[in-house]
């Protein structure tokens, strides 16, 4: 259109004087100087306004016609100003809504939405760009994986919200502490990826000792808690023509995964393996495997009993260790076909999840009356008593999500985070509905013991709100004819007598009046 007005208001003074010169009355009109100057002014003012033309239309679409051929070339930043009206506004708004979209796919497409570092697809675009660069110019180039140690039990114990923190903590220490020429993405789960460019190994261990110590000084903060995080780095690089991709990436994993065989919190930089070195993953013999075993379970028994001896005198309502609810658990467990480790791990901590309660004043658990809200504040800190315990007793740290969170509610409102469904440790889960029953068909100041239906009955009742339902399921269909007696002999969980075949209540005779509670959680307090 503009092109069309430029070229009328070209052609109009050459039609005016050629309608002048031939009309007879216009040309007797217009005779000598003063005719001549008027068509020569009317010439050039029509000329001067198809150039103006032709001049705003160049001005107004270059900038758009610019941010349009950038897009075609991929560029990322091809925005314009918005102005103007019609056919131009739309179109510079289209071409801004074009950039934008093109710049989010972008970074869904090279970065990690939770931590904010490149993710896997980009690191490994880059790595093989880097690895090109240096072999093309023989320079040197380094490759740091860092994991982050036992964060499945950070996940485990604090639930995955504090998991997801620390992972956004440690990718931000590092990626601070890098240079703007290196790179730093999320390579899976709790792995990050180095890129160190023009950095040799000696460099690389040296800068991965900095970021070790910068993380392990770190302390990643939540609502309620504070806590702190080691690494494990390992380190592979090369110079020129010898660096490939692949050896990279298999060479760093395996320095990495030595770093944490040797202890974990360290730097370990790979290293071929000669006729005389250690080789990192040589595997344990059968017979020191078997023997670490043993001492391992002596150490972990021996600390076991230390504990147990502390609260063994105790009341059962305040923190002795329950033969029954380890054994119910273990029952269950292997009818899920769980790992051994993973039933033994449940058996500690059933028999200790009441740990904390030593922690707690006697004249509040004794208490035959309601509680006071500051009183039930006390009683709801015994949880993390027993982590703050287990945590001092290195032998016994796995079972510490399962006694942080065995009072967890399976709708989510339970204590100490309120976490929900199957986000509470499947241990925790078991543990709470062997400590109901148990709570339930005993004795307590202030309710007196159900019988074994009875305490069925409230255990479907609460099934989905405060249990895990597969799990009441698979206690009731277990038990429906009673429980067995249990004890602890050596360290293990054994049936002591079969179930009763007569419905009495499992709990001793000895019976008080107080305050009473149809809430199995109150029960198991």
């Amino acid at each position: 259109m503009l092109r069309l007005i430029g070229g009328l208001a070209l052609l109009a003074p050459v039609v005016l004087f050629l309608f002048a010169a031939g009309t007879p009355a216009v040309a007797a009109a217009l005779h000598g100087q003063e005719a001549i100057l008027a068509i020569a002014a009317f010439a050039c003012g029509g000329f001067l306004v198809a150039c103006i033309g032709l001049l705003e239309r160049q001005i107004r679409l270059r900038p758009l016609v610019r941010a349009a051929e950038r897009l075609a070339r991929g560029e990322g930043e091809a925005s314009v100003a918005v102005r103007g009206t019609g056919l131009e506004r739309r179109l510079a708004e289209a071409l801004n809504g074009v950039t934008e979209a093109m710049a989010k796919a972008v970074d869904a497409a090279t970065f990690d939405r939770l931590t904010g570092v490149a993710n896997r697809q980009a690191l490994i675009g880059q790595l093989f760009n880097e690895v090109e660069r240096a072999a093309r110019y023989d320079r040197p180039l380094s490759v740091a994986f860092v994991d982050i140690d036992h964060f499945k039990q950070v996940n485990d114990t604090y639930g995955h919200g504090v998991g997801d923190v620390v992972l956004r903590g440690v990718a931000q220490v590092m990626r601070q502490n890098l240079r703007a020429t290196d790179m730093i993405g999320r390579y899976g789960g709790e792995e990050f990826m180095l890129i160190l460019t023009e950095t040799g190994v000696d460099e690389a261990a040296s800068l991965a000792e900095k970021l070790r110590q910068l993380v392990l000084r770190q302390q990643f903060q939540t609502e309620d808690l504070s806590l702190s995080v080691t690494v494990s780095i390992g380190i592979a690089g090369g110079q020129g023509q010898t660096l490939r991709v692949d050896n990279l990436v298999r060479d760093v994993d395996a320095a990495m995964y030595s770093a944490k065989s040797l202890g974990r919190n360290q730097t370990y930089v790979f290293a071929e393996p000669d006729e005389d070195a250690r080789v990192p993953r040589a595997p344990i013999s059968p017979a020191g495997r078997a023997r670490a075993l043993e001492v391992g379970r002596a150490a972990r028994d021996a600390a076991q009993a230390a504990l147990a001896s502390v609260i063994a005198p105790l009341p059962h309502y305040r923190g002795r260790p329950s033969a029954l609810i380890a054994g119910l658990a273990v029952i269950m467990g292997r009818r899920l076909d769980l790992p051994d480790a993973e039933i033994d791990r449940m058996r500690v901590a059933a028999l200790l999840h009441d740990l904390g309660k030593v922690a707690v004043p006697e004249e509040i658990l004794e208490k035959p009356a309601a509680l006071t809200s500051t009183e039930w504040r006390t009683v709801v800190q015994h949880p993390r008593i027993g982590q703050v315990i287990l945590e001092q007793a290195s032998a016994l740290r796995d079972a510490i999500p399962i006694v942080l969170h065995h009072h967890e509610r399976y709708s989510g409102h339970g204590y100490p985070y309120g976490l929900r469904g199957h986000d509470i440790p499947l241990g925790a889960r078991i543990v709470a509905v062997a400590d109901a029953y148990d709570a339930m068909i005993h004795d307590r100041p202030y309710k007196r013991a159900m019988s074994h239906e009875q305490a069925l009955r409230e255990l479907r009742r609460h099934a989905g709100t405060q249990f895990d339902p597969e799990i009441v399921q698979l206690f009731c269909e277990l038990f429906s004819a009673g429980v067995p007696m249990f004890e602890e002999v050596d360290g293990l969980t054994v049936v002591a007598a079969e179930a009763p075949s007569e419905s009495t209540p499992a709990g001793g005779a000895h019976r008080r009046r107080g305050r009473a509670s149809s809430d199995p959680a109150a029960s198991a307090g």
